[in-house]
């Protein structure tokens, strides 16, 4: 049996950031319009972390199934380790998008009903990455969906519910956020390439190869920076987000080198580090500015 060390662990607390990131950046853009609401970016939260809890869950029980985490570089994963029955996860999974559903719900409804159905196709989205008979995740889709979901969606999600529109400041907040969010799955996939093509996980990393992978993270860094400097059209104290580029050049240096296997675990985490300091910065900048 699993410990709750162990449970926490399958959680992956280094992909909340992913989760975090968005809400603040969204709060950011809605303050930049003077409606930035404190108690609606809590249920923008609720919904963004139980969603990312739940799809690491429902990734965990799939890919355990599947067979794809027998052999793993990466952070512990419940079912391939043998240490929960795929059943347990299965339920941590439906639990955590059920948290998520719910607190969904609540801010759909005191904000726009319309943005219920934003809200299924999330949850779909979710188990359907790794889950189903055809998960997209193993066609090399994941990416663009960690930059639909946890950039575009979340971002200009959290600014409507609060402003009840959405501008430029916001949609430029969503797509670095995105290019981030997506960055800290592109160096996962980079670390898992030797077990996701025995696997037959055909990962973007795995169709890009090694050496355009690594390019391709330090592209996403780099454009979330072009587009930091580009929020100076808002107001000049956007560039207190660049405050972060050391973070990022510290994640980026392993990719940079050509480490590999668990000598990249710790780019996730500096990744998420990255765009967590980079979302408050900038969102408190654009909010007082």
């Amino acid at each position: 049996m699993a410990s709750v060390a162990q449970w926490v662990e399958g959680a992956r607390p280094r992909t909340l950031p992913n989760a975090i990131a968005p809400v603040i950046a969204g709060t950011g853009a809605a303050g930049w319009l003077h409606a930035a609401v404190w108690w609606k970016a809590l249920l923008a939260l609720a919904v963004s972390t139980a969603l990312i809890v739940g799809v690491n869950f429902a990734n965990d029980y799939s890919d355990g199934i599947r067979g794809t985490d027998d052999e793993r570089a990466g952070p512990l994963r419940l079912v391939g380790a043998k240490l929960a029955t795929p059943k347990a996860v299965l339920a941590a999974a439906v639990g955590s998008l059920a948290v998520g559903a719910v607190a969904g719900l609540a801010l759909a409804i005191v904000s726009a009903p319309w943005l219920i159905a934003v809200g299924v196709v999330c949850i779909a989205g979710a188990w359907l990455y790794t889950g189903g008979s055809r998960p997209y995740g193993y066609a090399g889709l994941g990416e663009v969906a960690v930059f639909v979901f946890f950039g575009l969606v979340a971002v200009l999600g959290t600014q409507y519910t609060q402003a009840l529109r959405v501008d430029w400041v916001g949609l430029v907040l969503a797509v670095a956020t995105g290019a981030l969010s997506s960055a800290v799955l592109v160096a996962n996939n980079l670390r898992d390439i030797p077990t996701d093509t025995a696997a037959g996980k055909m990962t973007l990393a795995v169709r890009l190869g090694d050496h355009r992978t690594r390019l391709l993270f330090e592209g996403l860094l780099g454009l979330a920076g072009v587009l930091t400097v580009v929020l100076v059209l808002a107001t000049p104290w956007s560039l207190v987000g660049l405050v972060a580029a050391p973070l990022g050049l510290r994640a980026a240096g392993p990719v940079r080198r050509g480490l590999g296997g668990r000598e990249l675990i710790p780019v996730l985490r500096d990744t998420g580090l990255t765009m967590l300091v980079w979302s408050i910065l900038v969102a408190l900048a654009l909010a007082l500015g």
